[in-house]
């Protein structure tokens, strides 16, 4: 999966997009030289990596930018092995289109409830208008706080069927290690054994989305 752009995307905020985006890169960063790009306006990734201790800096390198990225990427990929960008809570402007028009594969963070699985129908029509100009896009939706002890219910698979974008087996649990993550400025990968149930979770995504 090398030189590989990966845009995490919703047109709604409070669903995840950042803690998927920060903790991917930082399981990209065990594989190679990966670049976060914080392309949304409230600069939480940035945030994020700042919070990180000196001694300890975040795994991934973190670079904030406006406005259209498909040159910027396309020129990047020549640094990195692996560039995860966070993009803004809309489908539309600049941002978003140039990284759509420059990514490999797009991940929708999505809160495990028909209701917001039904407001990513707008998604997909989205993103139909992306795969015109990026015919190699591969959207997956990610399901995003699941309850350990809850599967996912008849509502939410009729749900996903009724969206054209096809979902990751593997799904986030809804863990407080992640916050913490965030507080600390740090992954799960760096949480030692109370981030391990986290930090295979993923790892599974990596693995499927390289698939």
């Amino acid at each position: 999966m090398g030189s590989r752009v990966i845009a995490v995307v919703n047109q709604k905020g409070g669903t995840g997009k950042t803690t998927l985006t920060m903790n991917l890169a930082a399981g990209l960063a065990r594989r190679g030289r990966t670049l976060v790009v914080d392309a949304d306006p409230q600069g939480s990734a940035g945030q994020w990596a700042r919070m990180a201790s000196e001694d300890r800096p975040f795994a991934a390198s973190v670079f904030a930018v406006a406005g259209p990225l498909d040159r910027e990427l396309k020129a990047l990929r020549k640094d990195y092995d692996y560039i995860v960008v966070d993009c803004p809570p809309t489908l539309e402007g600049g941002a978003v289109t140039g990284a759509l028009a420059a990514a490999d594969e797009v991940l929708i963070p999505v809160l495990p409830s028909p209701v917001d699985l039904w407001g990513s129908v707008r998604m997909g029509r989205g993103l139909e208008e992306a795969k015109l100009k990026n015919p190699a896009l591969r959207p997956y939706i990610v399901i995003n706080q699941l309850e350990v002890r809850s599967a996912l219910s008849r509502a939410m698979k009729h749900a996903l069927m009724e969206i054209d974008i096809p979902a990751l087996e593997q799904s986030l649990r809804r863990r407080a290690i992640y916050r913490r993550s965030a507080l600390e400025g740090c992954s799960v990968f760096d949480l030692g054994k109370p981030g391990d149930a986290a930090a295979a979770e993923i790892e599974a995504i990596i693995e499927e989305v390289s698939q």
